[in-house]
Formats: C-alpha cells, sequence, structure tokens
C-alpha cells in the first residue's frame, strides 16, 4: 500500500436537508447528517464521507472524534491495509479509508478502480426508495414513482401485508425489493414472507432483528432474504449461510471500501446474492460504493435522490439509472 508519510487529516459534520421525510420502522428523519473526512499530502486531497448510525452506537460528534484522533497516525505513514486493523469496522474507518483511496488515486494518476485493479464500474439502474406509511400514503408514493424499474419498499410489521399489495397495485411493472428493518416477527414472518411472494417481490430485506433471526433457517423461504443489520464484514459471512440468500454491503458497515470489495469476493464464494446499499446521504458516499456494482445483483445506491439538494460535481442520475463518478468528486 502507498505510504501516506506527513498525511493530515481534517474532518467536519455537515447536513443535507432531505426532500420531505424518510420514514422506517425506526423512526423518520428530515435530514442527513454526515462526517467528512479530508487527508492530504504533497498539495492533494482526498475525501471520504461516512453516516454515523445510531443503531449501532455511532454519532456524528464521536465519529469525527475517532477521525482526528488519527492524526498522528496518519503523519507516522499509516497505510490503508493498516488503517484497517488500527480501527475497528464503522463509519469513521469508512469516511478515512475511502479518502485514502481517492488519494492514492490522485497520486498515481489513476482512476480508482484501475488503482485497485477492479472491473471498471459502468451506469446501474439504482432502487429508489418508497418510506413507511399506511398503505395509501405509500400507494400515493409508490404511484409518482412507478415509472421506475426497481422500489424498494420500506415496512414495518403489522399492516405490512395491506402495505404491500397498496403498492403493487400502483406500481404494477416495477421490480420490487422489501426492508423490514427488523420490524417482523416469528409470529408474523412466514404471513408477511407469503404476501410479499404473492405479489411477486423479489427480495426481502432483514425481516426480523440480528442475533434473533434463527427463524429463517427453520421455515421454507418462499423469495430470497438478504442480511442487512446482521451482517457487517467478512467474519460475519459465514454464520448466516443458512439463513439468508443474499447479502447488503454498505461501506458504513464494512468501515470503507477496502473490505466492502474483500467482502463482495467472499460473499461471492459463499454463494450469496450481493446487494450492494447505502445510507441517506450524498453523492461522495455513494461514489466509493460504486466500484462494488460489478458484482452485486441489487444496486441501492438512491441516497443523493433523496435530499433537497446534494453537492457540486455529484453523480449523475438520469432517472434511475446512476453512472460512475466523475473524478471532480472522487476516485
Amino acid at each position: 500500500m502507498t505510504s501516506m508519510k506527513f498525511a493530515s487529516v481534517a474532518a467536519r459534520i455537515e447536513r443535507f436537508p432531505i426532500a420531505g421525510s424518510f420514514t422506517i420502522s425506526r423512526g423518520a428523519k428530515t435530514e442527513a447528517v454526515t462526517v467528512v473526512a479530508e487527508v492530504s499530502r504533497d498539495g492533494l486531497t482526498g475525501r471520504g464521507e461516512c453516516v454515523p448510525y445510531p443503531r449501532y452506537g455511532e454519532t456524528p460528534e464521536a465519529t469525527l472524534a475517532a477521525i482526528q484522533a488519527m492524526q498522528q497516525a496518519f503523519a507516522d505513514g499509516i497505510s490503508r491495509q493498516a488503517l484497517q486493523a488500527a480501527m475497528a469496522p464503522g463509519a469513521a474507518r469508512n469516511a478515512l479509508d475511502c479518502a485514502l483511496v481517492d488519494l492514492e488515486a490522485k497520486a498515481a494518476g489513476l482512476r480508482a478502480w484501475k488503482l485497485l485493479e477492479r472491473p471498471a464500474p459502468g451506469e446501474r439502474t439504482t432502487a429508489y426508495t418508497i418510506s413507511l406509511g399506511t398503505p395509501e400514503a405509500m400507494a400515493a408514493a409508490t404511484a409518482k414513482a412507478a415509472h421506475r424499474p426497481l422500489l424498494k419498499i420500506k415496512l414495518g410489521g403489522d399492516g405490512d401485508p395491506e402495505r404491500i399489495a397498496a403498492v403493487r397495485k400502483a406500481a404494477p411493472e416495477s421490480e420490487l425489493i422489501v426492508d423490514a428493518n427488523e420490524a417482523w416477527t416469528e409470529a408474523n414472518l412466514e404471513a408477511n414472507l407469503a404476501a410479499c411472494a404473492a405479489v411477486g417481490v423479489t427480495l426481502v430485506e432483514q425481516p426480523l432483528p440480528a442475533g434473533r433471526d434463527g427463524a429463517l433457517a427453520r421455515i421454507r423461504r418462499p423469495l430470497a432474504v438478504c442480511a442487512d443489520e446482521s451482517v457487517h464484514d467478512r467474519s460475519s459471512l459465514a454464520p448466516l449461510r443458512e439463513r439468508y440468500d443474499a447479502v447488503n454491503i454498505k461501506l458504513d458497515k464494512t468501515g470503507g471500501l477496502t473490505e466492502a470489495l474483500a467482502m463482495a469476493d467472499a460473499a461471492q464464494a459463499l454463494g450469496f446474492e450481493i446487494m450492494i446499499g447505502c445510507m441517506v446521504a450524498s453523492s461522495l458516499s455513494m461514489a466509493p460504493a460504486m466500484l462494488v456494482t460489478p458484482q452485486a445483483r441489487f444496486v441501492d445506491l438512491d441516497g443523493p435522490l433523496l435530499l433537497a439538494r446534494d453537492r457540486d460535481h455529484g453523480l449523475r442520475y438520469d432517472d434511475s439509472l446512476v453512472y460512475p463518478p466523475d473524478a471532480s468528486l472522487w476516485g
């Protein structure tokens, strides 16, 4: 790995208003709060963005402090590989890892995928998220997005069969994937899966709480089930093989692009399908994730589409098609 001797680190919290609100089973929010890390050396600066996630005990302030605490390590020349051991997987390491990839690519005069010897990403269809609400509200939101080929539907437990039926009626042609965000129980698991299968849902994400998902191994699953909160990095993959058919790789969980790419390779070797996912954030968070898309069956990188405004030089979105980043943004 390239030495970053005498590199300096800067970080800041940034806020992006969400268009309307974004609601899942754990609550609603009206802004995306991100932390941006900048690693500079020899007149060049690499950037990375992360989203601290309260579900994992992360806050913007603690994430900012964790990044700033690495200042001396970067001045001493910590490599990207050494960073993996020096910090735990999570948002802070993600921002620094992606900033390092960006800086290394600039120093080498290469696009990030060439630097990392990965396939060049192309344009991909991204899912577009429909927030949790009443069946009527979700149907109305879905009707406005029914032209999109892939919709991700947030569900929340009781009443989900009615929600997904209303959504399907509003979008008869779209491929549907569902995200329950750990809100189902063993008591309603099979009925909710059956309701999803009945309307042609392709995939259900994380129906049961992480750590309490053993029932998935004991039932006949009528459609593919994807781990999200139950999977973080490579070390969490093997125990999931009896319960899940796919895994959702998010750079904020893996702790950066370096681990995300290694995890994608390991997941494929174990027979999992791959979703590359995101938090609600700007294009700077999505850009590194585009390098995982050549291995992904499902691409869910719609974060900027949910914002009232994106950052400058953001990813190009042509309706539901998302394109690789320009070098002016990242990598």
